[in-house]
C-alpha cells in the first residue's frame, strides 16, 4: 500500500520549511507556500504536486481565495480538512488587510451596521450567499457565518442548520443577510416564505430573528422595515 507523501519525503534542501527558515518566506514559490498549508499529499502523490494541481485548477490565488470549500474539494487530494486549512489561511490574510476588522464585540444597532459586517464578503459575488449574524443580549456580535451558497430555497437554507450555528454561538438573537447578484433588492416569494419559517423556528427556540436583509453591491433592503418580520 502506498503511503501519503509529505513535505518530509523531499530532500531536506528542497523542503519549503527549510527553505523558508534559511531564505525567508519571500524565497518560496506560490506552490511551496500552498504545500506548507496543505502539509501532506495523498497516496502516490507528493504534496507539491497536489499544491500545483490546486493552482492549475483555479488559475491563480485570487480564484482559490474566493472558492467555496465544496469547489476546493473538487480538486483531487483536497478533502474537507485541507479545504478548511486553505480557507482559514486566506481568511487570516483578509483580516490582516482589513483595518476595520473587529468581529467579536461589535455592536449592531441598525441594518447599516449589520450589512457592514458582511459587505466585503458579499461584494461582487455571482451566487446568492446566506449569512447569519449572532448577537448577545446587548446586541454585540458573538458569531458570523456563511450558511449556504446558491439560490435560496428551503432545501438549501434549512432552519435546523441555521439555528444549530446560532445555538453553538450562544446567540440571544440573530440577523440574516443574503445578496441578490442580479442587483434587484425586491424580496422574492421564496425570500418571504423562508423568512417566515426562520422566524417561526427562532420563536420556538427563544432566539428571535431581528431582521433579514437583502443586499447588492451598493445598497440593501430590510425586511423588518417592510413589515415582513
Amino acid at each position: 500500500m502506498q503511503k501519503s507523501f509529505t513535505i518530509h519525503d523531499l530532500p531536506r534542501s528542497e523542503r519549503p520549511r527549510e527553505r523558508l527558515t534559511k531564505h525567508g518566506i519571500e524565497a518560496l514559490s506560490t506552490t511551496e507556500v500552498l504545500a506548507l498549508i496543505l502539509g501532506s499529499g495523498i497516496r502516490g502523490e507528493p504534496v507539491m504536486m497536489t499544491a500545483q494541481k490546486l493552482l492549475n485548477h483555479f488559475g491563480n490565488l485570487q480564484n482559490i481565495a474566493s472558492a467555496s470549500s465544496k469547489e476546493l474539494c473538487e480538486v483531487k487530494g483536497i478533502g474537507v480538512a485541507k479545504a478548511a486549512q486553505i480557507k482559514a489561511a486566506f481568511e487570516l490574510g483578509r483580516r490582516i488587510e482589513d483595518p476595520d476588522y473587529q468581529l467579536e464585540g461589535n455592536k449592531v444597532s441598525s441594518p447599516q451596521e449589520a450589512v457592514k459586517s458582511v459587505q466585503k464578503e458579499l461584494k461582487g459575488k455571482k451566487k446568492e450567499h446566506f449569512y447569519i449574524i449572532c448577537l448577545n443580549t446587548r446586541n454585540r456580535v458573538v458569531g458570523k457565518s456563511s450558511i449556504s451558497i446558491g439560490n435560496l430555497d428551503s432545501s438549501i437554507v434549512h432552519p435546523r442548520e441555521v439555528f444549530k450555528y446560532a445555538i453553538s454561538s450562544l446567540a440571544s438573537s440573530v440577523i440574516f443577510i443574503h445578496n441578490h447578484p442580479s442587483g434587484d433588492l425586491e424580496p422574492s416569494v421564496e425570500d418571504i416564505n423562508l423568512t417566515k419559517r426562520l422566524c417561526d423556528a427562532g420563536e420556538l427556540l427563544g432566539i428571535p430573528v431581528l431582521d433579514h436583509i437583502i443586499v447588492n453591491d451598493n445598497s440593501f433592503l430590510s425586511l423588518k422595515a417592510r413589515n415582513l418580520i
